[in-house]
């Protein structure tokens, strides 16, 4: 059994516009597949077209978000995670408190007067996804929320926490003070590379949150970028996994684990100068939905069983399980009842 709270994410709550878009549309606004950016003027206009599409679909997301539900939907004890982050006071707001809400999620957000709900659309081609954040809201996100004695007892209740690396371009400070807490009180910090970008423009930030990680999450992609910025001459995911959990630790911290996905391919974990390798569930390609959300769905599995102390190996299995379940559907959507064992 989960206890309450046990579980914290910080990260940048957005609605999903999703729908299946073709190739054209990707070359119209200049965007690539598994990529995630974030929005500039030229891609302000596709918000509406994808609103205009029959097919569309209006998802709760945000990679943190995404996480947290998960690794609640896998724990069944509601109000065993919480959540924060920023939101507008307008109709994505409101639908995105009536999800946490069902979802059994303790979410304390932050609402801000003047900017709408983010939005991220989420383009499908193949079942495979593009991403582009419009954070509005979400970027407005400030420490002194997180320093509010109601919602600094969210940190103070949690044993695990975990933030996207997206945050890194929201509140670097939140970030900071969480980091230094969980060190201090001996708690388990968790980060994700999260995207190519924040690997490349957001490096110094990364670099300074980084010696306070217990566990650092991505794909291969992002680790491939985060080996190239430092110069480490290497394509191999398992050496890259290897050099970032031997990175430097803050005091009090003992080791770092790295875990990096790789889609299809086995999941890398990296600890204590030793790297296994763990296949993930195949799916038949007519089974595949959209991958939206999946690299979310394997951190929410994987912290469900680190929250309840399993072995590193049951972790990884409720990752892949989670992630399986969730690239057969649309957005980071579950059925009611999960069926792991």
């Amino acid at each position: 059994m989960a206890s309450e709270g046990v579980l914290l994410g910080m990260g940048n709550p957005l609605l999903d516009i999703s729908a299946v878009v073709d190739d054209a549309f990707l070359t119209k606004y200049d965007i690539k597949l598994n990529n995630a950016i974030l929005a500039e003027d030229k891609h302000l206009p596709m918000y509406d077209e994808l609103a205009s599409k029959g097919n569309v679909e209006y998802i709760a997301g945000g990679a943190t978000q995404n996480s947290i539900r998960v690794a609640q939907w896998m724990l069944q004890t509601p109000g065993a995670t919480s959540y924060m982050g920023c939101i507008g006071k307008d109709k994505f707001g409101e639908e995105m408190k009536k999800n946490a809400q069902a979802a059994g999620v303790t979410a304390h957000y932050y609402e801000d007067e003047a900017a709408p709900t983010g939005t991220c659309a989420v383009c499908v081609v193949g079942g495979e996804r593009s991403l582009v954040a419009n954070l509005s809201a979400a970027n407005c996100y400030k420490s002194e929320h997180l320093k509010k004695p109601e919602n600094w007892a969210l940190v103070e209740k949690a044993k695990y926490i975990y933030i996207a690396g997206f945050f890194l371009t929201v509140s670097p400070d939140s970030i900071q003070l969480v980091a230094e807490h969980a060190a201090a009180n001996n708690k388990v910090f968790l980060m994700n590379l999260s995207a190519p970008f924040i690997c490349e423009f957001f490096r110094d930030a990364q670099e300074k949150v980084l010696p306070y990680v217990d566990y650092i999450f991505g794909n291969e992609t992002e680790a491939r970028i985060f080996a190239k910025v430092r110069g480490w001459e290497t394509e191999n995911v398992e050496e890259i996994a290897l050099k970032i959990s031997q990175l430097p630790l803050a005091s009090g911290k003992q080791k770092r684990i790295a875990v990096i996905t790789q889609g299809a391919d086995p999941v890398v974990v990296a600890e204590d100068g030793q790297v296994k390798t763990f296949p993930v569930i195949l799916l038949p390609k007519e089974k595949l939905v959209d991958t939206n959300g999946a690299g979310d769905a394997f951190v929410g599995g994987f912290l469900s069983q680190l929250v309840q102390q399993k072995s590193i190996e049951d972790c990884v299995k409720a990752g892949c399980y989670a992630a399986n379940v969730i690239i057969q559907r649309s957005g980071c959507t579950y059925p009611e009842k999960p069926d792991f064992n």
